[in-house]
């Protein structure tokens, strides 16, 4: 036989196999493509340029994110923060019978994920992490060969399975951090995991304690635990982990110590317990030379900082601030890695300031305050260029700041208050080009303030309060154009106020009190739209307050000791405090009880006294008819709101007004009703000159039987009737006494035997609420939310820091904060707020009070109400802001609300953008970021963890937008409609 034959039939065979091959090749080349084009399919929505080559031209191991094996089948989808938006199609990718890695985290991938992602068997990788999808995560034991799991930040919310964890028992990374799961002691599941070497747990309701058994996870690297409710101590088995990095456990409600044993973990880079209640020293972390990040503000911490940590050549972040620790800071602390920030604030700490934190020149905040730090400021600060903060106020610090630090080209802030500070501000603070805000209030400094602070134009704020300043004050400081707050009170400057200081276009509060200051007040400061506070008191200026003045929309204005001479202009009357014009014997003014009356001077002595004599006989004549009117004409209204001509009414002002009970009875009309509400209604009233106002009418308590004005005990009268009569007298009480342009102005109340009215001013759009989740909802700018937010925030400062008597609002809420007609707050509705009666602390009371969302959490085991509650009610309105949602909403889950979600959906700065209002531009974002950021700290869990009102104001000036550095805030002052004529 020839071998022809057989080698043409091998040939034969070879070819039929090599079709075959091609054939099954090419299906299922063709059955990928298919599956990948399905998959794309289903993100038609997406924003991404990543589909291009997803086309039918090109091979599909060609695709871009596409990883083949070598038999050319799809292995690896790798499409993570690439804008991808809308649903994934599980069907078609877990046909992939090959795909090993499925990455597509950091996108905007939403819907609910079934049980069909149980059929990519073959996944050893997923990460979903980072996107917006719904509804639980489902069953995941036949992903039996995982190894990596990421579903950090993803929207999924219900009971999470944790049983399903024990097949894919051979995962090393699990993230599950950061998802609205329901509440769950530790997973006992996840002990099991023995190959773990990163584990994120992070805000995801986690209760309980953190069991013992932790210590058997022996590999791991990384365990974050933090923002969760985990109470009892740091375990010692946490100790047995020698590999961790990094270990995170902030903000939990952990107490004890600090495990022995701690100091073991000799690897650790990152440690991170703040904002706990956690006591006890530092010596278990004496050993940890490898740290570079340290942070253990927020707890009780106490004794000394221990000296070896002046010896971590690797520490680049300390931050211990809010403990109880004493004594001296290591000498070389900071001295050895590219330091970048220490913050051992409102401690005990004492002796010098460490001198090489910036040896590296890294450092970027020094931030000491509220110590007992004694000593100077060391000299080798004066060539740290990189340093951005410098806050050493509220210490005991003496000595000359040394020369360089007041012009270092990065320095935004210089904080130097209440210490001991001398010598003079040098000239070269011209080249400061960075400084915003200069505080050098209490201290020692002394001399002229150079003009070449003139040249600082970046500067918004300036404290020189109680120093020795001396010389005039720079005629060129008119060239701060974004300066917006001056305070020169308490010093001896001398000369005139500058004429320029008109041109400070930005200023909205003057106190240049207690000075020797001479000549007259400069008519420019009448330019100055934003200013809405003048102190220039204890001065010697003289001449005549300049009509100019007239045309600002003051809120306090004080010019009181000093030798003004002539009228006083009637619309600086109505801002007028008792007092703000005394130790001027020359002034006088037009009705003022305060000032003697001022005389026609074009009238002879004689025909002067007969004009007063007349005046006063025509003034008594009128009093007389208007009682008259008042008792037998003026209606009383009953409570279906019909009007009653038989009762008197009281009237009493607050506030100089010109119109007449009968005018305000006229309008009180079922049409006029603007608001309605469990006391009474609130009426649209238009006055005849073409002003408006709001009247709130609240109907008088009643006993179940019988007239309660008859000797009845109030304990007869019904609760809710007691209760609607104790709202009106806490409002009356509140709001008569107070005088700002953030609080809304009563200007009289007018009671008669069964109801009681009270007259504000009208604010025509209404309240926050209205605007941010109503039928009247409108699309508000970030500048425009801010403005609200600083603006409320001001508003309540006032109340608690700047009355005489501390008021607590008790109801800070959205639809308690009203917008005038440019959209600038007030807040109103004072029915439950309390005056802090003088001698006594600003404690509680024991009446339970507020709005559900608002209501900060102590009431629910003390029933105390402080001014700290009213912080955290603010807190939860700056989350309304940000984020555009009710403090309620359903998808925060049962009995969650607002504060709750946004602990749980944030976890580092780039997460927080995600939950700002997309409503906010793109450019704004991060600025929005920072004010959540205040809004935490507003609502912490403890009232002793957050900030005084007076510091949210700080802070919130402190992010002022980019937008609003060249014109600051225009500061509404109030308008009063005294000018209406009968």
């Amino acid at each position: 036989m020839s071998p022809e034959p057989v080698s043409g039939h091998l040939h034969s065979t070879l070819f039929v196999l090599t079709l075959l091959f091609f054939i099954a090749y090419s299906s299922s080349q063709s059955d990928q493509r298919e599956f990948l084009l399905k998959f794309k399919s289903a993100l038609e929505n997406s924003k991404t340029e990543v589909f291009n080559t997803w086309n039918d031209q090109n091979l599909i191991c060609k695709f871009t994110g596409i990883v083949c094996n070598s038999k050319d089948e799809v292995k690896e989808i790798n499409l993570s923060e690439q804008q991808l938006d809308g649903t994934l199609d599980f069907d078609s990718l877990c046909s992939l019978n090959s795909l090993e890695k499925l990455s597509l985290g950091a996108n905007n991938l939403h819907g609910t994920i079934d049980n069909r992602l149980s059929n990519c068997t073959n996944l050893q990788y997923l990460d979903l992490g980072m996107n917006s999808f719904s509804g639980k995560v489902p069953d995941l034991s036949p992903l039996s060969k995982l190894t990596f799991l990421s579903l950090n930040r993803s929207g999924f919310s219900g009971r999470f399975p944790w049983e399903s964890l024990e097949k894919p028992n051979g995962l090393t990374f699990l993230s599950l951090g950061d998802n609205p799961f329901a509440p769950s002691p530790f997973p006992q599941e996840v002990l099991k995991l023995r190959n773990l070497s990163s584990l994120y747990l992070t805000n995801c309701s986690i209760q309980g304690r953190i069991p013992e058994a932790i210590g058997d996870l022996t590999l791991l690297e990384s365990l974050q635990l933090s923002d969760n409710n985990l109470v009892g101590e740091i375990p010692t088995g946490i100790t047995k982990l020698e590999n961790l990095r990094m270990l995170e456990l902030y903000n939990n409600s952990l107490s004890g110590m600090l495990p022995l044993g701690l100091s073991n973990l000799v690897n650790l880079v990152e440690f991170d317990v703040s904002t706990n209640n956690l006591h006890g020293d530092l010596s278990e972390l004496r050993t940890l030379t490898r740290i570079e990040s340290l942070q253990l503000f927020e707890n009780g911490f106490s004794g000394t900082v221990p000296e070896e940590f002046g010896e971590f050549k690797f520490l680049r972040q300390f931050s211990i601030y809010d403990n109880k620790f004493s004594g001296e800071l290591p000498a070389r602390i900071g001295s050895w890695a590219e330091f970048e920030f220490i913050d051992v604030s409102q401690n005990y700490l004492s002796g010098p300031i460490p001198a090489d934190m910036c040896k590296m020149g890294k450092m970027g905040k020094l931030l000491m305050l509220e110590n007992n730090f004694t000593g100077g400021l060391p000299e080798t600060y004066a060539g740290c260029s990189s340093l951005v903060r410098l806050r050493v106020s509220n210490n005991s610090l003496s000595g000359k700041v040394p020369d360089g630090i007041w012009s270092l080209p990065n320095l935004g802030m210089i904080d130097l208050e209440m210490n001991q500070f001398e010598g003079q501000v040098p000239a070269h603070i011209g080249q400061a080009s960075s400084l915003t805000q200069l505080f050098l209030a209490n201290n020692r400094f002394s001399g002229e303030l150079p003009k070449e602070i003139s040249n600082v134009s970046s500067l918004v704020e300036i404290d020189l309060t109680g120093n020795l300043f001396s010389g005039e004050i720079p005629a060129t400081i008119g060239d701060l154009k974004k300066l917006s707050k001056l305070q020169f009170q308490d010093n001896m400057f001398s000369g005139s106020i500058p004429e320029s200081l008109g041109s400070c276009v930005s200023l909205y509060g003057i106190n240049i009190a207690g000075n020797s200051l001479s000549g007259q007040i400069p008519a420019s400061l009448g330019s100055l739209k934003s200013l809405n506070s003048l102190n220039l008191s204890g001065n010697k200026l003289s001449g005549q307050i300049p009509a100019s003045l007239s045309s600002l929309k003051l809120t306090l204005i004080d010019l009181s000791n000093n030798m003004l001479i002539g009228r006083v202009p009637q619309p600086l009357l109505w801002v007028a405090y008792n007092g703000s014009f005394s130790g001027n014997p020359g002034l006088c003014a037009d009705g003022s009880k305060d000032l003697r009356e001022c005389l026609p001077v074009s009238h002879k002595p004689g025909r002067v006294k007969v004009a007063v004599y007349c005046f006063i006989a025509g003034a008594l004549v009128v009093l007389l008819s208007l009682s008259y009117l008042l008792f037998v004409k003026l209606s009383k209204i009953d409570r279906k709101g019909s009007i009653n001509r038989g009762g008197s009414w009281d009237v009493k002002q607050f506030h100089v007004v010109n119109f007449s009970e009968d005018e305000i009875l006229r309008c009180l009309k079922d049409e006029n009703i603007i608001g309605k509400g469990g006391s009474g209604n609130v009426y649209k009233v238009d006055l005849q000159c073409g002003e408006r106002l709001a009247v709130k009418h609240m109907w008088k308590p009643e006993p179940e039987s019988g007239g309660w004005r008859s000797g009845r005990s109030s304990a007869a009268i019904l609760p809710k009737e007691k209760t609607r009569w104790r709202e009106y007298e806490a409002e009356v009480s509140a709001l008569s006494s107070l005088r700002h342009m953030n609080v809304v102005k009563l200007y009289c109340s007018i009671s008669s035997e069964d109801s009681n009215l009270l007259v504000y001013e009208y604010m025509p759009n209404g309240s926050l609420w209205d605007r941010l989740h109503t039928n009247k909802k409108i699309k508000m700018d970030w500048i425009g939310r801010y403005e609200i937010a600083l603006g409320a925030a001001m508003g309540l400062e006032y109340l608690h820091h700047g009355c005489e008597r501390p008021v607590l609002h008790r109801d800070v809420k959205s639809s308690n904060i009203l917008l005038d007609e440019e959209m600038k707050p007030k807040l109103a509705d004072f029915g439950l707020a309390k005056i802090v009666q003088n001698g006594k602390s600003m404690n509680s009371t024991h009446i339970i009070a507020g709005t559900y969302g608002y209501i900060a959490p102590e009431y629910g085991y003390t029933y105390n109400v402080t001014e700290k509650s009213d912080i955290y009610s603010f807190g939860v309105v700056l989350m309304e802001l940000v984020t555009g949602k009710k403090p309620v909403e359903p998808e925060f889950g049962e009995n969650n609300d607002i504060v709750y979600w946004v602990y749980n959906e944030m976890r580092s700065k780039d997460d927080m953008v995600l939950l700002v209002d997309p409503n906010i531009s793109k450019d704004a974002k991060e600025e929005a970021v920072k004010m959540l950021s205040i809004a935490v700290h507003c609502t912490m869990k403890l009232p002793a963890m957050r900030p005084s009102m007076r510091m949210v104001v700080k802070m919130l000036e402190e992010i002022k937008p980019y937008s609003l550095t060249d014109i600051i805030i225009e500061k509404v002052g109030e308008k009063d409609v005294s000018f209406c004529k009968n």
